[in-house]
């Protein structure tokens, strides 16, 4: 089978080939087996490869997810460092006096502390030799500052995985791995400087969780205790610093303090404090600032950040109530007091439109091709939306994904050979009650409901006339799909929705030509079998009970015109057509309930009586003129009062044209003509 993978393979030359080796049957037989088993071979592994490629982009899709949160959890915490650096800066100026007087004080304390620091040093690093197995680093000179148990968690479903143990320094972070006896074995060390840490947000099943990004990939790690993951927290980010602080700490030598000196930094640092315009108006007031901004509560501080990390996490209804939080507290405070407040409204103003997109992009992707699951998807970020008063947005988003997902079904209901008139009327109305359910504040909405009903209802049409409404569709075919479309249409009008006068208005021109072809077909077939003018003989009893059965079935009885054991009064083409007309009739008079189809379908049930009433035997046959008519007296007496009542209970309408008919051809009908007798002559007197 290697010949099939070759790059050049041709199916002639291989097919020569394989008929000049084998011989007979049997071998071509045995060959084809195992094309066969070849091909499903090779259908098995394309499968699992696409199996395990599916497998994977999936996986590569939930990473892609977790990297977006970290990203804006990251965003979030270098935020919220850059508000802590500016209060920071702010609080320098008054600070700096303080730091001068006391830094001689600190020198001296810090001497005796360095010590101690050694002390520690060398005892973390004798542990951490004597404890790890499999650990060769050299530990010389690095400064401790943390160690404890930690637990690995899942990425995905944030199951625990391992316990661990972290020893924490200067410029190493060294990861071990707890064994059943407590003894801890090596597993990898990375440098703080070169990793990130986020804290996750408490959930349901996981607390005291913190996110460390390394070379190797995101992992998670919880603490036992809220503290201890505050702790890890800050000793991380102590490591990541330590060389900055380090190198801050080396300054000049402390000098001995100096009232003079002090005295002139004090003034310097007021003069430069204060430009020359703002001197002129510092007053007993000038605290005034300071205690305004401290009226800005501090959650309102922080309001846009925290609204970004609630969407990267995808708490919609949390962003949602605290957006609307914001926005009550501004319509009730004094901005007087608040100076931050149009830099604050003007960021949560974009934190709202951005939570807005991330909604209507949730709404369109939820299609699916079952409208239920489509529409419980979208119940979450449509009710959202509907409270932040975006309902022309929701609602149209919404029509779009009910739209792809009801074409997708009727796809699939004709691939299937399955009704279709029942899951689209059916789709429609569930739509219709989901949609008034969640607009239901909202009337100014039911118009865009209604301009895609119309739109759906034209589609549906159109995909009805493109396979089921065919040229050369006969017409209880027509009349079959035209009930199964009716009936479901009138469901609609249970919520106020009546669109059958419209979808009639969409069928009618296809339905006009259809009957109009139906009837020109009908008239051709009318005398185009030969027809010998002679009594039907059924042959045998049980045929004759057969058909009189089916024509009490139809409504018309003919026991009157039984002879005999076998035989009907009746010619064989009035019996086939008493049996075609009324079942006919029974068609037309399910299309007939459109009014608008009446007049063609009376026309066509006319045309057709009329021309089997007008047959009539050739000339050159000896017929008994008294059995033609009785033919006709038969359809005009018997056939045609029934037909018209059919119609009738049916339609719910009379049909003029044939009662017209009737009444006329009862008029014209006269005695039978005396049967013609043979005049024979003589010469004999």
């Amino acid at each position: 089978m290697k010949e099939f993978d070759d790059f050049n393979f041709s199916v002639e030359k291989y097919t020569k080939e394989l008929t000049r080796e084998c011989v007979g049957g049997s071998d071509l037989q045995q060959r084809k087996k195992e094309i066969e088993a070849y091909n499903e071979q090779t259908s098995a592994t394309l499968k699992q490869t696409c199996k395990k490629n599916y497998m994977e982009f999936i996986q590569t899709a939930k990473e892609i997810s977790h990297l977006e949160s970290e990203m804006y959890q990251l965003s979030h915490i270098l935020i919220e460092q850059r508000n802590i650096l500016a209060s920071m800066t702010d609080g320098k100026t008054a600070t700096q006096l303080k730091a001068d007087s006391t830094e001689v004080d600190s020198s001296s304390g810090a001497t005796a502390g360095a010590g101690g620091d050694d002390l520690e040093n060398s005892h973390a690093t004798r542990a951490v030799k004597e404890m790890v197995q499999g650990f060769n680093g050299n530990l010389e000179g690095k400064t401790f500052l943390n160690e404890g148990a930690l637990i690995e968690l899942d990425g995905n479903d944030y199951r625990p995985i391992q316990r661990v143990f972290f020893f924490l320094f200067n410029d190493v972070l060294i990861v071990c791995k707890v064994k059943h006896d407590k003894r801890l074995d090596f597993l990898t060390e990375y440098d703080p400087k070169k990793i990130a840490v986020i804290n996750i947000k408490d959930l349901d099943g996981v607390k005291n969780a913190i996110n460390i990004i390394t070379p190797d990939g995101s992992k998670i790690y919880q603490s036992i205790t809220a503290a201890g993951k505050t702790e890890w927290i800050e000793k991380l980010e102590e490591a990541f610093r330590f060389d900055q602080q380090k190198k801050s700490k080396k300054g000049q030598a402390p000098q001995p303090p100096n009232r003079a000196k002090g005295a002139a930094n004090q003034q310097q640092a007021k003069s430069t404090s204060t430009t020359p315009e703002k001197q002129a108006s510092i007053s007993p007031q000038q605290t005034e600032p300071k205690s305004l901004e401290d009226e800005t509560p501090e959650w309102l501080g922080t309001a846009s950040e925290e609204i970004q990390t609630l969407v990267a996490q995808r708490h919609f209804e949390d962003a949602q109530a605290l957006i609307k939080r914001t926005q009550d507290f501004f319509l009730t405070a004094n901005r007087k007091k608040l100076p931050q407040a149009a830099n604050i409204e003007s960021k949560v103003k974009q934190q709202e439109i951005k939570l807005i997109n991330v909604l209507l992009k949730e709404l369109s992707n939820s299609h699916n091709r079952n409208l239920q699951i489509a529409l419980r998807a979208a119940k979450r970020p449509l009710k959202i939306l509907v409270e932040m008063g975006r309902y022309r947005q929701a609602s149209s988003t919404l029509l779009k994904v009910c739209a792809v997902s009801l074409r997708v079904a009727q796809r699939e209901a004709r691939r299937n050979n399955a009704e279709i008139s029942e899951l689209f009327f059916c789709d429609l109305t569930q739509v219709a009650c989901d949609f008034l359910a969640a607009f239901e504040q909202q009337p100014a909405c039911v118009s865009a409901l209604v301009v895609w009903c119309n739109a759906e209802l034209q589609y549906f049409a159109s995909q009805l006339i493109k396979h089921y409404l065919t040229k050369g569709t006969t017409l209880e075919a027509v009349a079959k799909c035209v009930e199964r479309v009716r009936k479901p249409s009138t469901k609609l009008t249970e919520i106020g929705l009546d669109i059958s006068y419209h979808l009639e208005g969409l069928l009618r021109t296809t339905l006009e030509s259809l009957i109009e072809e139906s009837r020109q077909r009908l008239l051709d077939s009318v005398g185009r079998t030969e027809e010998i003018w002679q009594p039907y003989n059924l042959q045998t009893k049980t045929n004759l009970k057969r058909l009189l059965l089916e024509l009490d079935a139809l409504g018309i009885d003919v026991r009157g015109q039984a002879t005999g054991d076998t035989w009907l009064n009746l010619t064989q083409s009035t019996v086939v057509f008493i049996r075609h007309f009324l079942q006919l009739t029974e068609h037309c008079a399910c299309l007939a309930k459109c009014e608008t189809l009446v007049q063609k379908l009376e026309y066509l049930l006319r045309d057709l009586f009329l021309a089997q009433h007008s047959l009539k035997p050739p000339s050159d046959m000896a017929v008994d003129p008294n059995f033609v008519m009785k033919n006709k007296i038969f359809l005009v007496d018997n056939l045609l009062p029934i037909a018209i009542d059919k119609f009738r209970q049916i339609s719910g309408r009379q049909c003029e044209n044939l009662r017209e008919l009737h009444t006329k051809l009862s008029r014209q009908q006269g005695a039978p003509l005396p049967r013609q007798r043979s005049v024979y002559t003589t010469d004999v007197f």
